[in-house]
């Protein structure tokens, strides 16, 4: 049986599924997931359920495996196949690890002993209201309510700083109060307490995510808002199925937001088309006055959309335009317009004229320094959608259509930009993107790059990680991927745990030049083996290629590990499709290949062959030494170890 292009997405599922060639098909499958919601969305999680992952991964390489491990107070059932088909929808294959009926205080007490094989990615601790309700007694009022939510919360708590030793995400979430208990109450004013008291315990709960990095709440609040309907009165009597399998879905959806962060594939950077899209009417034709912003009601609409972009842009989301207008006149619309509240000023880069917007979006990532798969594009034409999908796969389109006040919920919906913490570097990314825009100007204006490099005047710094630098530098392992050597993914209490290890070394690279101030944007992770120092990770944001900052910090590294009585510094390097252009920063600095057979002459791992890693060795002689243009502010204080 031939598919044709016109078939729905559910059915071109079940077509593969029949014909057995899901795991073959698997990065098809992503595209076609994202074109299934709903009710098909759980029936086509039941189908990618039956797969299993590790085949998926081995037959693409590419495709991040993601262990999550399931506990909780109820019957979780169909939580596995709605992680599945959320996961799969960002390309991403997921092994599901379900516990026991009602196990997650041993579970979070001994997570080891549940997982015992390796441990999950992430911890599903699944809250639901009888969690509370189970143990109330009868006559009960507020206060019953108040004491016991308070002792599992605290429960909670405790379980949630035992977990901060181990590997991995705990993900919590809090419990939504039902009407079937509220309504229990007859007077409004023990109502009032009972809602009080109840978003106190939840309030507790979300506290947990600013004081313990290893947890991530879920708040579901937002989603019961928007009408996903919290139980069902026989499958939580009968099969104390407290969730629903719709609201399990919404929140599997979260975890899939979580997960594309976890394995480095988050978005960086917003691509708006104008006419329809960021404003009413076609500019060519209506004219600056003409356009639609502000004012009347679908004014509004976009209005609102625009104040929506400029919130994710004040957040480090990278904002660009790519119209087929004249450049001109969108210069003016941007500048001129007086109910506009995007300017000029909130792109990274604005591209108007008539060339295809693919071939524009290609042009932008090459002016960004990004790849198009860290794009998501925004356009109201089916035909420009349907062209960037065709031409650039990597590319995420979102559809927006003639109804401008569902913009907002059409760009919101997949968290695509969502991270764990926002960092200082977040709030001022775009001003480094422009900055850079400055130095490419620069650059023209020299005859030779030696002669740009060296009046650019680059400075580094690189010392051991502070506590406050900790969130960025977890954020360059999960973002960073054309010079990031191993791919490793840290969150941050993996790099805490790192900085805290006597045996580690977890080294900040700060950058900056005669335009301003790089910010943090490389990381040295390392350890002392014996007598040699072993790199496992080498990270380098894509904003400062080309100016030898690595070939500096690998110097410094070389010479610190010498002068502290290292013989050797071991190099790791796992290729991916993204970090190719870095394959042979080792050997380009001095390193030699050590082959599997030797590896164990030389302390190194011998499991790192059938994880795909090459090692390679530098002998600490013949160092290079840090190119004649960057100025090295060496931090000594934290000695390698």
């Amino acid at each position: 049986m031939t598919v044709s292009a016109d078939v729905p997405a559910a059915v071109e599922l079940r077509e593969l599924a029949d014909t057995g060639r899901l795991v073959a098909q698997y990065p098809r499958v992503g595209r076609l997931m994202a074109r299934i919601e709903g009710a098909e969305l759980v029936r086509a999680g039941r189908l990618l359920v039956r797969i299993d992952p590790d085949e998926v991964a081995r037959t693409h390489p590419g495709v991040p495996v993601v262990r999550i491990g399931v506990t909780g107070h109820g019957t979780l059932g169909s939580l596995p196949p709605a992680l599945t088909a959320q996961l799969a929808r960002h390309g991403l294959a997921a092994q599901v690890l379900p516990s026991d009926f009602d196990t997650y205080v041993f579970d979070l007490l001994d997570p080891a002993g549940t997982w015992h094989e390796a441990p999950p990615d992430l911890v599903l601790c699944v809250l639901d209201p009888m969690v509370v309700f189970d143990e109330v007694p009868v006559p009960w009022d507020p206060a019953d309510v108040a004491r016991i939510a308070a002792d599992k919360v605290a429960l909670i708590e405790r379980l949630a700083a035992r977990f901060a030793d181990r590997p991995g995400t705990l993900v919590l979430n809090t419990m939504p109060l039902l009407r079937s208990h509220t309504a229990q109450l007859v007077d409004l004013r023990s109502r009032s307490r009972l809602g009080a008291v109840w978003r106190d315990a939840n309030a507790r709960l979300l506290r947990l995510a600013e004081t313990n990095p290893s947890v991530v709440v879920v708040d579901l609040d937002p989603l019961v808002a928007e009408g996903t309907r919290v139980t069902d009165d026989r499958l939580s009597t009968y099969a104390k199925a407290h969730l629903t399998d719709e609201l399990l879905l919404a929140y599997a959806a979260e975890v899939g937001h979580l997960a594309r962060q976890l394995t480095g594939r988050a978005k960086k950077c917003l691509v708006l088309d104008l006419d329809n899209t960021l404003w009413g009417g076609v500019l060519g034709d209506e004219g600056v006055e003409g356009i639609e912003i502000g004012d009347g009601r679908r004014g509004e609409a976009f209005l609102a959309f625009q104040r929506v972009v400029r919130q994710l842009g004040a957040q480090g989301v990278l904002l660009a335009a790519v119209s087929k207008n004249e450049p001109e006149q969108v210069t003016r619309a941007l500048r001129e317009h007086p109910r506009m509240a995007l300017r000029e000023e909130d792109f990274v880069q604005v591209i108007a004229n008539w060339q295809p917007k693919h071939d524009n979006l290609r042009l932008l990532a090459d002016s960004l320094g990004l790849s198009v798969d860290s794009f998501v594009f925004v356009d109201d034409s089916a035909f420009e959608r349907e062209l960037v999908r065709r031409e650039l796969p990597g590319v995420t389109v979102v559809d927006v259509d003639g109804e401008p006040a569902w913009h907002r919920r059409n760009l919101l919906r997949d968290g695509w930009f969502d991270v764990r913490e926002l960092t200082a570097e977040d709030r001022v990314r775009a001003s480094r993107y422009r900055d850079e825009a400055a130095r490419k100007s620069f650059l023209d204006s020299f005859d030779s790059t030696e002669d740009f490099l060296r009046e650019l005047d680059v400075q580094v710094r690189i010392g051991p990680v502070t506590a406050a630098e900790i969130p960025r530098v977890s954020q360059l392992t999960l973002r960073t991927n054309q010079f990031n050597l191993t791919a490793e993914r840290l969150q941050p209490a993996d790099v805490h745990a790192l900085a805290k290890d006597a045996a580690a070394l977890v080294l900040a690279v700060h950058a900056g030049d005669r335009f301003g101030d790089h910010g943090l944007v490389g990381a040295v992770l390392a350890r002392r083996v014996g007598d040699q120092l072993h790199i496992d990770n080498f990270l380098l944001s894509c904003r400062v290629f080309s100016r030898s900052i690595e070939e500096a910090c690998l110097s410094w590294v070389l010479r610190r590990a010498r002068d502290t009585g290292a013989v050797a510094v071991v190099g790791r390097y796992r290729e991916t499709a993204r970090n190719r252009r870095a394959a042979d920063f080792y050997p380009r600095n001095g390193f030699v290949p050590v082959t599997a057979d030797a590896r164990g002459d030389h302390d190194i791992d011998v499991c790192d062959t059938d994880s795909g890693v090459r090692i390679f060795r530098h002998p600490l002689t013949g160092i290079m030494p840090v190119p004649s243009h960057i100025r090295l502010d060496e931090t000594r204080e934290g000695d390698l170890p």
